[in-house]
């Protein structure tokens, strides 16, 4: 995976954030924020590039483990799981094996993001820097997350 742009832009900024004091927080939020939703968007469309690149065998696999993690007890939901779980049948288990490693990284990576995202939003009720330094670190570390599961599809898509 190549560097993106707007990740690296992104990383300065919040970089220079942890830096910031409180008025410097509240003039540069909408645009901290905004360079890292930019940063977030360009991680997913490289994502959803690498996944499109992908086998049949692999998307049926990674279909099959979105829709077993979506079960919530509705008919949609087990009727959806289903079908994916009788596409996937004829999968190799390595294949399986490979895609819950890539699975389990990319939910990983969404796990931070969100926290980052609530640890921003807390600092900003409480007009704490301190709370939103930690957001910043919390941002890049979700990027960090995010690059290595992109990664890891890559590697899943080189497999033979």
């Amino acid at each position: 995976m190549h560097k993106l742009m707007e990740v690296e832009e992104a990383r300065v900024l919040m970089t220079e954030g942890k830096e910031w004091g409180v008025w410097r927080w509240l003039w540069e939020k909408s645009r901290a924020r905004a360079t890292s939703d930019r940063a977030v968007d360009a991680l997913a469309d490289a994502e959803k590039k690498v996944k499109a690149s992908w086998s049949d065998d692999l998307k049926k696999a990674y279909r099959e483990l979105e829709a077993q993690a979506s079960l919530n007890g509705n008919l949609k939901g087990k009727r959806r799981y289903e079908k994916a779980k009788e596409e996937a049948k004829d999968v190799d288990l390595e294949i399986k094996s490979v895609v819950q490693r890539v699975k389990e990284a990319d939910d990983e990576a969404e796990r931070a993001r969100l926290d980052a995202e609530d640890t921003f939003d807390e600092a900003e009720r409480r007009l704490s820097t301190d709370m939103a330094r930690e957001g910043a670190q919390k941002a890049m570390d979700s990027w960090d997350l995010r690059e290595k599961a992109i990664r890891k599809a890559e590697a899943a898509g080189r497999r033979k």
